[in-house]
């Protein structure tokens, strides 16, 4: 048996990964003695040092695209399309009113402080009000306020947050990141192109997203996706009538999948700069940020990327 450090990265729905991650370290009878996450490796995260995983895994195995809409609360103000009221009403009737420091297992959730640029640990104080700041995706859920402080997502400066796990007395460090490639050899360098006619562009963008060519998965299934408005702006007028086309792309679409791309780019230099002993990674592929119905098959994907990974890093 050997003590871990886990450190969960952020990517919304593809975060029930860490679920299957945790539930691998523990098949081969590893103990975890550290936790640090960001937005849903937070909640995750949260949930494993409070030894409530497991319950919230069977509770988020029932989830239907009605349930998840149902529990993001949408909203129309507030600097953001969903408030999460109800999702965090759920998890603080799952584990109590506990604050961080009494948890069995050390942990940190990681926000962004929108004012200040710069990262905000949580490691003492309510353990919920740490998760919600952390989630808030920009432009998704609407931020949080804690101690005078303007909150959204700590994957939006660290999306794996590994520096709090950095002095834990563990005998390895396991990392999961959500931020993979969609494909296993997907350039990473720049691309070369020219610009066309806004008519051009936003029906061969049209085209892209209706055959699925590497940017989203439509589903036909209810989620918050399907309530967030679509905002275009008016087609310049020296272009010309011809070309005032609205491409058929959802607002939460356009955020998730900036979201994704920047977080990428963070976490590759964050691997670089302090490499853990295991990296699980899990592709940009395997969901879209708002799937949260799909709690199964990606707890099943988590487990088998991970036991991969520990089985490549034990040759």
């Amino acid at each position: 048996m050997a003590r871990v450090a886990l450190v969960l990265g952020s990517g919304g729905a593809r975060g029930y990964a860490h679920l299957g991650a945790v539930e691998e370290l523990r098949s081969r009878g590893h103990e975890i003695v550290a936790v640090s996450g960001t937005s849903m490796g937070a909640l995750v995260g949260g949930l494993v040092a409070a030894g409530k995983d497991r319950e919230f895994a069977d509770w988020a195995s029932t989830l239907t695209g009605r349930r998840v809409l149902r529990l993001a609360d949408p909203t129309w103000a507030g600097g953001g399309a969903a408030t999460a009221e109800r999702l965090m009403t759920t998890l603080d009737e799952l584990v109590g009113d506990v604050m961080i420091e009494d948890l069995p297992i050390p942990y940190t959730a990681v926000a962004t402080d929108l004012v200040a640029r710069r990262e905000v640990w949580f490691q003492r104080g309510p353990l919920i009000p740490a998760i919600r700041a952390s989630i808030a995706i920009p432009g998704l859920f609407t931020p949080a306020v804690v101690d005078g402080r303007i909150l959204v997502d700590g994957g939006l400066l660290n999306p794996l947050p590994l520096d709090p796990t950095a002095a834990a007395a563990a005998d390895f460090t396991v990392a999961v990141s959500l931020q993979g490639p969609r494909e296993p050899h997907e350039p990473a360098s720049p691309a070369r192109g020219f610009s066309v006619r806004r008519a051009e562009w936003a029906a061969d963008l049209r085209r892209r997203f209706r055959r699925n060519e590497g940017l989203v998965a439509v589903d036909e299934d209810t989620d918050l996706a399907d309530v967030v408005p679509i905002a275009a702006p008016e087609a310049p007028a020296e272009i010309g009538p011809d070309v005032d086309v609205r491409p058929d792309v959802r607002t939460s679409e356009v955020v998730s999948l900036s979201f994704d791309a920047m977080q990428s780019l963070i976490t590759r230099y964050r691997l670089a700069a302090l490499p853990p002993d295991v990296l699980v990674t899990v592709p940009l592929g395997a969901a879209r940020t708002l799937d949260f119905h799909r709690a199964e098959e990606l707890i099943e994907l988590g487990r088998q990327l991970t036991k991969t990974a520990l089985d490549d890093a034990d040759r």
